[in-house]
This record gives C-alpha cells, sequence and structure tokens, in this order.
C-alpha cells in the first residue's frame, strides 16, 4: 500500500469521461462496440479494465450515471481473497495513495469473551500471513476507475441505461441484444431527450450493483429487507505501531483498553471488530489510520425514527451494550459521545439475493447486481472480483 499506483493521475479526471451528449453529436455508430459494461463501480470498472488489457483489438463500452467520487458507508473492507483478485487482475497497487490501512483478521467480543481470529497463514509456511485492507470506498472506486480510464479502447461515458434490449417471450426477456441510453437525468424542460442505442457485437454486462434496475430481468423474485446498518465515523489520533504490533508480520499479538478516547480506541487496531452483545452485530474498522467505520446492525425490514430520536435511543443502548464501559473504556466513551454529536446518522438495508441461474443470452450479471450477501460478511466485492476472471473468461474466449 505505500507503492506509487500507476494510474494515480487520473484519480480525478475528467478529461477521459464521454458525456452522452458527445455519443449522440458523435453519431457514435450503434455496432462500434465489442463489449457493453453497465455501471463503473468496484466490479464494472475493474471489468473494463481486464477486458481492454487482455484483449487490446477489441472496444468497450463502459456507461456510469456519475463517473465522480461515490460516498458509500459500506464496500470499505476486502479480505485477503479480494486483494489477491486484484492482483490478478493486474491491479497490485489499487490501494496506494488513498489512506488504506491493513486488515490482518477479526477481534470478536461476546458476553465478556474475546476471541482473535487472524487471517490465513501463507503457503510458505514462514508464520506469515494474508492481509485484508480497509479503506474509504470512493477513493478505491476513484482508483480502480483511473485504471479504467488509461485504457485507450475503453470509452467512459457519463450517461444512463434506461433499458436492456432484446428478444422477449411471454414477456420474459430471453436474449439481450444491445442498450439503451439516455442522460443521466432528463430536465423535464423541452422536448424528451433521443436515446441512444448500442447493439455490441459480443456481450452486455450487467454490473449495476445492490440496487441494480436489471436484476428483475433475470430474477423477478420480491427482495425482502434484513435489517438495517446505521453508520458514522469514529475520529482519533494515529496508533503507535510499536506498542500494538511486534514481530514480522505485524499481526496485533495483544488487545489493548484504552481509557482514552484520544488515541485509537480500538482494542486491535488494524483489525475488523465484531461486537455481539447489542440488539445485533456491531462492525468496527478503520478506513485510514485516524478513522473507523461505526456499523450497527437494527434486525427488521423497518428502521426506528430518526425524527422522532427514537433511532438514536436504539443505537444508544446497543452501543452501551456491546462495547461496555467497564471493558472498553475509551471506546465506549467515543461511541457514545459521537452518535450524540453526529448530525445524520446513514443507514442502509441489508438484504440477501441469492444468485439465480442465467437462462438469459448475450448478457451476464456480476457481483451483486446478481446476488447480494449480509454486509457483516465483508464478501461482496471479493465475490465479484473473482466473477471477473472465473465467470467471464470461458465466455469471452467461446465462439460467438
Amino acid at each position: 500500500m505505500t507503492g506509487q499506483y500507476e494510474y494515480a493521475h487520473l484519480y480525478s479526471s475528467r478529461k477521459e469521461i464521454t458525456t452522452f451528449d458527445d455519443i449522440c453529436t458523435a453519431k457514435v455508430d450503434s455496432t462500434a462496440y465489442d463489449y457493453v459494461i453497465i455501471g463503473a463501480g468496484p466490479i464494472g470498472a475493474a471489468l473494463a479494465y481486464k477486458l481492454a488489457k487482455d484483449h487490446p483489438t477489441t472496444k468497450i463500452l463502459i456507461v456510469e450515471k456519475n463517473w465522480n467520487e461515490p460516498d458509500r458507508i459500506v464496500g470499505e473492507l476486502m479480505q485477503p481473497s479480494g486483494c489477491q483478485a486484484l492482483e490478478n487482475l493486474g491491479l497490485p497497487d489499487v490501494f496506494s495513495g488513498i489512506g488504506a490501512v491493513p486488515a490482518h483478521g477479526y477481534f470478536i467480543s461476546y458476553k465478556g469473551k474475546q476471541l482473535y481470529v487472524p487471517n490465513m497463514e501463507r503457503p510458505a509456511m514462514d508464520g506469515s500471513r494474508y492481509k485484508g485492507v480497509s479503506f474509504h470506498h470512493g477513493r478505491l472506486v476513484m482508483n480502480i476507475r483511473a485504471a479504467c480510464k488509461a485504457m485507450e479502447n475503453v470509452t467512459c461515458l457519463e450517461a444512463s441505461v434506461t433499458e436492456l434490449l432484446g428478444d422477449y417471450e411471454n414477456n420474459e426477456l430471453k436474449h439481450v441484444h444491445g442498450v439503451r441510453i439516455g442522460p443521466v437525468r432528463d430536465s423535464g424542460d423541452g422536448p424528451k431527450a433521443t436515446e441512444h442505442s448500442v447493439y455490441p457485437s459480443k456481450l452486455t454486462f450487467v454490473c449495476d450493483g445492490i440496487t441494480s434496475q436489471f436484476r428483475k430481468a433475470l430474477n423477478p423474485a420480491p427482495v425482502d429487507l434484513i435489517s438495517h446498518f446505521c453508520g458514522f465515523v469514529l475520529e482519533h489520533e494515529p496508533i503507535d505501531t510499536a506498542d500494538f504490533f511486534t514481530g514480522p508480520t505485524g499481526a496485533t499479538t495483544h488487545m489493548a483498553r484504552p481509557t482514552t478516547s484520544k488515541v485509537n480506541p480500538l482494542p486491535m487496531p488494524h483489525n475488523g471488530h465484531v461486537f455481539l452483545d447489542g440488539v445485533g452485530p456491531l462492525l468496527l474498522y478503520q478506513m485510514s489510520e485516524c478513522e473507523t467505520r461505526v456499523l450497527a446492525d437494527i434486525p427488521g425490514s423497518s428502521l426506528p425514527s430518526e425524527a422522532s430520536g427514537q433511532l438514536r435511543k436504539v443505537l444508544h443502548d446497543s452501543l452501551n451494550r456491546s462495547v461496555p464501559k467497564h471493558d472498553y473504556p475509551g471506546l465506549n466513551s467515543l461511541l457514545l459521545t459521537t452518535l450524540a454529536q453526529s448530525r445524520r446518522i446513514r443507514c442502509i438495508g441489508t438484504k440477501f439475493i441469492p444468485a439465480t441461474a442465467n437462462k438469459i443470452d448475450g448478457a451476464i450479471w456480476i457481483g451483486d447486481s446478481l446476488n447480494v450477501r449480509h454486509p457483516l460478511t465483508g464478501g461482496g466485492m471479493t465475490i465479484g472480483l473473482w466473477d471477473i476472471p472465473n465467470g467471464t473468461g470461458s465466455v469471452v474466449h467461446a465462439p460467438s
């Protein structure tokens, strides 16, 4: 995470972004592309980069509604296997320059007992272990997008895909031939903008994430909320590495009990933390050396009201039970103080969507657009990134 990232200079560049007006003005041939990718999140952008790098003669169109830095409260911890996937995709230094920190394992607290689960040992048998990484989600996405923007055979389009174009049978989509593209938003003034159709010669990849508007074409089953993750950020001083880590692997060897919230208050910095004594699991992990994400799970499909103060009351009780003051004085103090001072609690619904066999020709669903697991598992991006080489390689190389 300290190496120089090859594409860092394109992090915030918009010179490589094509707008909907540009593509209409240029009157781009509707069959000019081999592949169309819907969505430039971590999965879509990594897919575009991999395809472009491995197949430099192909032309790829990746469509994203907003190429500016996203701001999310999940997708901020990458498991070791996800880091391996990024290396496999040719992006080993993608965590450089974004303030990311290593994640050596998980600290778990339940009914007064603590358990430390380190990451797996490497096959070298030298005592070293695989490392995960935690970070700001938007910064990682922008670094992956920077690699995508660097590819000359990739067109990065800021627009909205409004429809999958194809053959239907009994109102069911059977074969995708292309996509219909429109402006990001309709101003409502004047005549409706003319939409543009694109028909890739090979495949369409649907990578539009957890809120996918095209998942129902593949899986029409209703989706039920399981719970809500409520999040905010703790701010603190960085750790003195020498006080918390020993040995060549950098793995935490003991639990700290800071009595003040001024220092890093986590029992085991540079690890994920799961506390299980609240109304639902409480997950904490660092986003940088000076910031820790708090995600408190509130079970049920409906969320207590923020306006009435009920949500903060439930969260206060859950945090106090999860991280009791007598065990974690510094952390307890910082959690409750930050909750009270936070102007807004950000919440996201959690859901489980099982994968569905794809019987639609001409398109592949990847990542959260295909299936979704609880964010507590921290496995969504990892699975999506491995879908790229494992799930698309044979299809891309197959005859048309």
